[in-house]
């Protein structure tokens, strides 16, 4: 069996304010709840294209 990693490397943007928002998205750290759910098992680069999705959603 092989044996799962879990990437840490890039921090979680949750601030502890997990509410879903009209829009579905966290009103904490503007994530989807498929990327909520997904992070744990996300690479590096996953995490990293959703920080810059989360960043987007800022300026909109």
């Amino acid at each position: 069996m092989r044996e799962r990693t879990f990437d840490t490397t890039v921090a979680s943007p949750c601030i502890a304010v997990c509410q879903l928002g009209p829009d579905d998205l966290c009103v904490g750290c503007l994530r989807s709840i498929d990327e909520i759910r997904d992070w744990p098992i996300m690479t590096a680069d996953e995490k990293r294209t959703v920080l810059d999705r989360i960043d987007a959603r800022k300026t909109d």
